[in-house]
């Protein structure tokens, strides 16, 4: 991790700094990131993984990552594979081996055994239907199950005949004994392990029994020393059922749980279930598509982890909930991106450019620098040759008045290159414009032309010495400000059509044929590009548009 996950202060740090100043935290602090593995990691969780490895590395400690899979029918292998690339990718290490909740299921099953032993746990067949009319509801108390008073040595052969698979998925579980009457319905005698006959990633089928998350996690937090569980508000009313669990069983230490504000971000869905429907049907490509707010989509996007990071520490950490501007996290990838992407030049729309003044056949070598206020990234190459392209919205015929771009009879710089001025338009049979001849002015490269003066910069790349590429165009998946605001209308219904748009046979420097893989580009005057792997295997290179030039949280939304 670096400096700056350990920059703002919060409420989180400054509660320990509180407790190591007053003897009650004694000795190393430790977090974790305990991701279940039914989904890819989004923005949302970068909050949570900078926070929890931040808060770690500040006070010296370790932070472990931990899988929550107690819910095998909806885990897989290629979730735990992308969630460990996507939080190394982030720049986090954590303390040992990756760990897994399974690991302690010999553990979690022997604490329900203790809990039956004192009392506190009882095997309950109620339906699902009769246990929830028993639970109560948010004004009313609920009832006692029928089996809540069965012997204890009647719910010990019981709880082994379910773990022995004596009996079917869903006729049995194993509940708490705490309080039918608590106001927090958490507490109403909560299910601790359900009959499921499913094969597990990790312990194969062992187990035809699966604890509840309620349940597993703080056992797994006390077996790993953890000292500060950091969760999101969500999980605020059902910290007495952690503790119950903790104070309740045999552990080796009691963690604290301290619950914090989640991300929510405008025009976008965090909820795993539904962006896994995206992916299933279809709305986007897969998991890491660029339009995505998981981790694997930002980075195809071209983010980087610093400045995800950094978007992070801007959020901060609270207790209050709200909604992030998403163009916070574009600024931020702006941000980084300004100070540290090189330089290119890209033209989406060709349009052809014969200079009749320069000699067919001649070609020069232009220096530019990568990066125009950073001169140790040092100089690019580009050739001048007769025949160029430029963008076609970069000419008209009837310019508008304080017009900056090229007309008939008026003059632009081309950048790092001649000043030129345009003299003659050819038409193809339809009357489309298919090619400008231009005049340069052979005494401009690098100074100011005599008389006359350019009606701006545009950029260009020479017609023989540049190469096709496709350029994937991204804008924000949905055009709602809060697309899943509204109950009775299916978010799916503000997905933005426009939200990709693809140009083919772009031209780009001849350089780019091998370009960067690990930072975008700033394709000059468009905005930031990063190289697409994946999509430009055999054929011509594919840029996905990180993010656009234009910073409007900047300007008005700080």
């Amino acid at each position: 991790m670096s400096a700056e996950s350990k920059k703002a202060n919060n409420f989180i740090r400054n509660l320990i700094e509180e407790n190591i100043a007053n003897g009650q935290q004694q000795g190393k602090v430790v977090t974790r990131f305990p991701p279940e593995p039914n989904g890819y990691l989004h923005i949302g969780h970068a909050k949570s993984i900078c926070l929890n490895f931040g808060i770690a590395e500040t006070f010296g400690g370790d932070c472990t990552l931990r899988f929550d899979d107690t819910n095998p029918e909806k885990e897989s292998q290629e979730y735990i594979d992308a969630i460990t690339r996507d939080v190394k990718w982030l720049g986090c290490e954590w303390a040992g081996e990756v760990r897994y909740a399974s690991d302690y299921f010999d553990t979690i099953y022997a604490a329900a055994v203790e809990l039956i032993e004192k009392g506190l746990a009882y095997v309950c067949a109620l339906t699902a239907d009769e246990m929830a009319e028993y639970r109560g509801s948010l004004t009313s108390p609920g009832r006692n199950s029928p089996h809540r008073d069965r012997p204890v040595a009647e719910n010990l052969t019981l709880f082994q005949e379910m773990r022995d698979g004596k009996h079917e998925g869903g006729a049995l579980v194993l509940r708490a004994k705490i309080d039918m009457a608590s106001p927090n319905i958490n507490l109403r005698d909560p299910i601790l392990y359900r009959i499921r006959y499913a094969s597990h990633h990790q312990t194969g089928d062992k187990w035809c029994i699966y604890p509840m998350y309620d349940f597993t996690h703080p056992i797994s937090d006390a077996m790993e020393g953890i000292t500060h569980s950091l969760c999101t508000l969500e999980f605020e009313d059902h910290r007495p059922l952690y503790d119950w669990v903790i104070n309740n069983i045999s552990v080796p230490c009691k963690p604290r749980q301290i619950e914090f504000a989640r991300l929510n971000l405008n025009y976008t869905i965090t909820s795993k279930r539904k962006l896994k429907r995206l992916v299933d049907e279809g709305h986007v490509e897969s998991w890491d598509d660029p339009r995505m707010p998981t981790i694997s989509g930002m980075r195809r996007r071209g983010f980087t982890p610093a400045s995800i990071r950094q978007f992070c520490d801007m959020v901060g950490v609270s207790k209050a909930g709200g909604t992030v501007d998403v163009g916070m996290l574009e600024h931020a990838i702006r941000e980084d991106l300004n100070a540290r992407a090189p330089r290119a030049m890209c033209v989406m729309r060709p349009l052809k450019v014969t200079l009749t003044n320069y000699p067919e056949g001649q070609a020069e070598t232009l220096t530019l620098p990568v990066h125009p206020q950073d001169p140790e990234m040092g100089t690019r190459e580009v050739p001048w040759t007769q025949t160029l392209y430029i963008d076609r919205e970069d000419f008209v015929e009837e310019p508008p008045r304080k017009w900056k771009r090229l007309a008939p009879d008026q003059a632009v710089r081309l950048r790092g290159g001649y000043v030129m001025t345009c003299r003659e338009i050819i038409r193809d049979d339809r009357g489309e414009i298919v090619e400008l001849r231009c005049e340069y002015d052979p005494a401009t490269l690098g100074v100011n032309p005599e008389g006359y003066k350019p009606n701006g910069v545009i950029h260009w790349v020479s017609a023989t010495d540049s190469i096709d590429a496709d350029v994937y165009l991204y804008d924000r998946l949905f055009n709602e400000e809060n697309p899943d605001n509204d109950k009775d209308v299916d978010f799916a219904t503000h997905i933005n059509p426009e939200s990709l748009q693809i140009t083919q046979n772009a031209r780009v420097e001849k350089s780019l044929a091998t370009p960067l893989t690990d930072i975008p580009y700033q394709f000059e005057r468009e905005g930031y590009f990063f190289f697409d792997a994946a999509r430009s295997e055999g054929g011509r290179p594919v840029f996905n548009r990180t993010v656009t030039l234009r910073d409007s949280w900047a300007k008005g939304g700080k």
